[in-house]
């Protein structure tokens, strides 16, 4: 197994690989032991920076990173778009270069607009994770819902999988499914009947997954 990412991004899970998944997991199987000890903190982001940026409101998202962030030993900074400048007429680049000036490593952000961190890693320094992106991808809940799966049935190979609701408009679902195919499991959709057309508008489910 690789001993590191082949990124340094985190921007979708359509862009990682299927080792890159797996080392993502191996990592959490041991740091789940952290969550069991008396002290839960270990020092593996000590001296790192991390920007939490979240130009959605999302209070369980934002608070699992940053309890995550925190007991890795991280220092954490919270940035709410609504209570911003943002909300002056300051463009995400600016906000963001506003941030890193305060000597940032990573950038946690969840955004509204679809696409936002492919443009912001062109243009900043700092590893970027993405915590939602319109409709586009929501990657760190579909590791989550995957590491699951394998932990509950010992794999997610060959596992036949049926993601159900409104799969067209779901960052969620489209993680998922990256997420599931690349590990070697059966994919379905199933959405309601005025969505049909919307579904088969993904690349993936022409044809059928």
């Amino acid at each position: 197994m690789q001993n590191q990412l082949s990124t340094k991004h985190l921007l979708g899970i359509k862009y990682i690989t299927r080792e890159d998944i797996e080392l993502i997991f191996k990592i959490a199987t041991e740091f789940k032991e952290v969550i069991n000890r008396p002290i839960k903190k270990v020092p593996s982001l000590r001296d790192v920076t991390i920007a939490n940026i979240f130009f959605e409101n999302s209070t369980r998202t934002r608070i699992s990173f940053e309890l995550a962030e925190r007991r890795l030993s991280a220092d954490v900074v919270n940035f709410a778009a609504s209570s911003s400048s943002v909300s002056k007429g300051e463009t995400l680049l600016d906000t963001v270069n506003n941030i890193l000036a305060m000597k940032v490593d990573m950038v946690v952000m969840r955004h509204p607009a679809p696409g936002a961190h492919h443009f912001l890693a062109r243009h900043i320094k700092a590893n970027i994770i993405n915590a939602g992106d319109g409709t586009h991808e929501h990657p760190t809940q579909a590791l989550l819902d995957s590491y699951s799966i394998q932990e509950k049935l010992g794999a997610v190979e060959g596992k036949n999988v049926v993601i159900v609701g409104d799969i067209f408009h779901s960052r969620v679902a489209l993680s998922n499914i990256f997420c599931l195919k690349k590990l070697g499991a059966n994919v379905k959709v199933c959405g309601p009947g005025n969505l049909d057309s919307e579904i088969y508008k993904i690349p993936w489910c022409r044809g059928g997954i």
